[in-house]
């Protein structure tokens, strides 16, 4: 075998509740023009019996068979000839859901001490009778005797005229003139205490410091009492962050290994979901890193060191950016996972000349992830996960727990599919995961797969042999047969019926269907986007299974399915962007005279983000920009971040108008505007993308327009792989339905449904009477 360049192979791995998949690309020895070569590598998540840490022994495998050699397990790896490796994880997210994080205490300004308790009061479930409100994540609360406030206010219809006034250098000029602070309207006693310009612009008033001896012994007690991550929430501090940075020093020079401040984390206005986010972070991020330590250990001391002349490791963020270590923390991870997913689908689904809205569906082991594209990320800013209210920027995706594993039961005269689900490796370490799947040779209920199986839609002699105690037997229907014909039993009895085995296991289906296809109704109709005029693009290991059947439930007509379907979250990470935020808090109205001074401090975001794109390698054309302003209606609580324009590279800002934007966003969000109420900027935001890739060539649809086809005969013709039994409803099990290998279809075929198309890693059912088209890197579905 030809050697390999250094720093020439590119890994992604997606770490996913079942599965554990891996794309891999090289320089192609037999083409010197820079072709790449592809790899694709899939394995379980879990198999301790075998290995550690999946991703690493993903990486061992590619490294195996790109150079040729042979590398034994646990031995550490030579990371020579890797470019990068890019990771996306779900380790943060299991933490969050099991409650498995780091024991933390929460530091808070004296007097709010139950802040977080109390919440915001929301009451999610309003009828329920026996409220169960979820347990806080730190586990003891030091209160620190500091207060600082704020002189005047935003919605003061004079706020002008009566704020304080600061020189260039931050100095006071003139005092506070407005009403309300100890009866002084002159200005005359604010000279006694300490008044600085905050971040957002405000005036703050410095009641009281904390006092560093008090402070050093209270956080020396937690030291003793084993605590070695805090975080720190103080009121006012996304303003005026000082007294957090001095604590959070302090902290770190007594030993604390973690220390999450919530002005640095997240500098917005609102302390209880800054500050249950920053106890988040406390909480994740050190068992994030507890993983990753685990991980580079198993690599050569320059990964991790990094350098100019070293690979690099880059983390998939919630929002669908590239991170680097650094950057990467527990609260920017909780959709780490699926979001590879959305970036793979959108980029490689997108028409920017037609400008069809897609909708991912991502039907993975243990859940199905769905999301919308048209045309730019939809991102939320405030999610709640396992009962915590996060603020942060994640990828808008709506997770059912319905995927390949969910356990299939019959109880109280209902078939049911989910919540519970049979993970890859049994053990209390994993929500839900109890037993595997029966076919997995592990033992367990029913799921998902069992039933894929049964109807036929999954071939056991084309599936993945990594099954059995030495991870090399394929699925085992006579255990999905047995699970089944105990439940059918149970059901015939129950209603005195005599359906077939066939019609019990496709009921199952069914449900497992309708449970995926809700979601998509909530991002499409319940948002007033009709579902019918959407793509599916799907995706995920059971995705090829499902996605006509759910199409057909929703009315769509057509169907995206990438090559890489199975593993497109892996994909995904190959094709993402590096992203830089940069945020800082507001308080002005925005108005003709406040807008020269909002566009300064956004041009000076936008060219600190695009200083740091440069050190990162991305300039000109490469580079994105997108600029925000977090905005609200006086009065009211609720800010939209309305986006002004996206100049590329080194062009001028167009003239931004985001006042059009909120109100466009606020239209369709809540159905009205408040118009003669004044816009509140709370804050302004800058975020930059760096470019991975230039292009990635023609869309599909402009493919699939030139494209010449070519029908094939599914009784004459020699592409056909063989023939199995596969039932469909409303036509019954049809004993003869075509089989085709993936890769031995060309760029033009076609073919009509029943058929099943697969490869190593995925299994596409066609319903009959579809059409399938096949292109590029996609096939294409037009269901009746």
């Amino acid at each position: 075998m030809p050697d390999v360049p250094n720093r020439s192979i590119r890994i992604c791995a997606d770490r996913g509740g079942t599965f554990c998949d891996v794309h891999a690309s090289y320089p192609d020895p037999d083409k010197p023009d820079g072709e790449r070569k592809e790899l694709v590598v899939k394995l379980l998540s879990q198999d301790p019996e075998n290995y550690k840490d999946a991703p690493t022994e993903g990486i061992r495998r590619v490294l195996e068979i790109v150079t040729g050699q042979k590398i034994p397990r646990g031995e550490r790896l030579n990371t020579d000839k890797i470019d990068y490796i890019r990771l996306s994880t779900t380790v943060a997210t299991n933490a969050l859901l099991e409650r498995k994080g780091q024991k933390h205490a929460l530091v808070i300004t004296k007097g709010f001490k139950d802040l977080l308790l109390i919440g915001n009061q929301t009451r999610p479930k309003i009828f329920d009778l026996n409220i169960r409100r979820s347990s806080p994540l730190y586990s003891a609360v030091l209160e620190v005797d500091e207060r600082v406030t704020l002189l005047g206010y935003t919605s003061d219809p004079r706020a002008a005229e009566h704020a304080v006034q600061f020189d260039d250098a931050g100095k006071v000029t003139r005092g506070y003139r407005g009403p309300g602070w100890d009866e002084n309207v002159n200005g005359e006693e604010e000279k006694e205490l300490e008044i600085v310009r905050g971040l957002s612009g405000e005036a703050v008033r410095i009641l009281r410091k904390p006092d560093e001896s008090v402070l050093k012994t209270d956080l020396g007690k937690l030291r003793e009492a084993g605590y070695t991550s805090i975080a720190v929430v103080l009121a006012h501090s996304y303003t005026f962050p000082d007294h957090e940075l001095f604590i959070g020093k302090l902290a770190s020079s007594l030993g604390f290994t973690h220390v999450s401040l919530s002005s640095q984390l997240l500098p917005m206005i609102k302390m209880v979901p800054r500050g249950v986010s920053s106890t988040a972070d406390a909480y994740l991020t050190p068992i994030l890193y507890q993983y990753l330590d685990g991980f580079f250990s198993g690599f050569d001391e320059q990964l991790r060191s990094g350098g100019a002349d070293a690979p690099r490791v880059e983390f998939m963020a919630s929002d669908g950016g590239l991170l680097d270590l650094d950057n990467f923390s527990g609260l920017k991870s909780i959709l780490s996972g699926p979001a590879g997913g959305v970036v793979g689908y959108a980029l490689t689904s997108w028409d920017e000349g037609r400008k069809y809205p897609i909708i991912g569906l991502d039907v993975g082991g243990t859940s199905t992830d769905v999301s919308r594209y048209d045309g730019r990320y939809e991102t939320v800013y405030e999610t709640t996960t396992a009962g915590v209210t996060i603020q942060s920027p994640q990828l808008d995706i709506n997770t059912v727990a319905a995927g390949g594993g969910s356990c299939l039961t019959f109880r109280n005269g209902l078939f049911l599919a989910g919540p519970e689900s049979a993970g890859a490796e049994p053990g209390p370490e994993r929500l839900y995961a109890w037993f595997s799947k029966a076919c997995y040779r592990k033992g367990g209920p029913l799921a998902v797969t069992d039933a894929n199986l049964m109807l036929g839609r999954l071939i056991p002699d084309y599936f993945p042999k990594i099954f059995g105690k030495n991870a090399d037997e394929p699925l085992d229907v006579e255990a999905s047969r047995k699970g089944f014909e105990t439940v059918a039993k149970e059901i015939n009895d129950e209603f005195k019926s005599e359906l077939s085995l066939d019609e019990i296991v496709y009921g199952f289906i069914k449900v497992a269907n309708e449970t995926m296809a809700r979601p998509i109704r909530t991002l499409t109709e319940a948002r007033g986007f009709e579902t019918s005029k959407h793509i599916l693009a799907s995706f995920g290991g059971a995705g090829g299974q499902h996605a006509c059947e759910i199409a057909k439930q929703l009315n769509i007509k057509k169907i995206l399915i990438h090559r890489y379907s199975s593993i497109l979250s892996a994909y995904g990470l190959a094709l993402a962007d590096r992203a830089v935020e940069q945020q800082e808090p507001s308080a002005e109205v925005y108005s003709s005279s406040s807008i020269p001074h909002l566009l300064a401090r956004l041009n000076n975001l936008t060219d600190s983000v695009k200083a740091s794109l440069e050190k990162q390698g991305f300039h000109g054309g490469r580079v994105v920009v997108e600029r925000y302003l977090n905005m609200r209606w006086e009065g009211t609580d609720t800010a939209l971040m309305a986006l002004g324009s996206s100049p590329k590279g080194d062009e001028e800002v167009p003239k931004e108008d985001f006042e059009d934007a909120f109100k466009k966003a606020y239209k369709h969000e809540f159905g009205f505007l408040l118009e003669g109420k004044r816009i509140i900027v709370d804050d302004i935001k800058v975020r930059g993308i760096g470019k991975t890739f230039d292009s990635l060539g023609p869309s599909v649809f402009k493919e699939l327009a030139e494209l010449k086809t070519s029908e094939i005969d599914h009784a004459s013709t020699k592409k056909k792989e063989t023939t199995t039994s596969v039932y469909f409803e409303g036509v019954g099990r049809l004993k003869d339905t075509p089989v085709y290998k993936l890769p031995d279809l060309e760029v033009g075929d076609t073919l009509r449904g029943p058929a099943i198309i697969l490869d190593d890693t995925q299994t596409i059912v066609v319903v009959p009477d579809a059409e399938v088209t096949v292109t590029r890197n996609h096939l294409y579905i037009v269901l009746p």
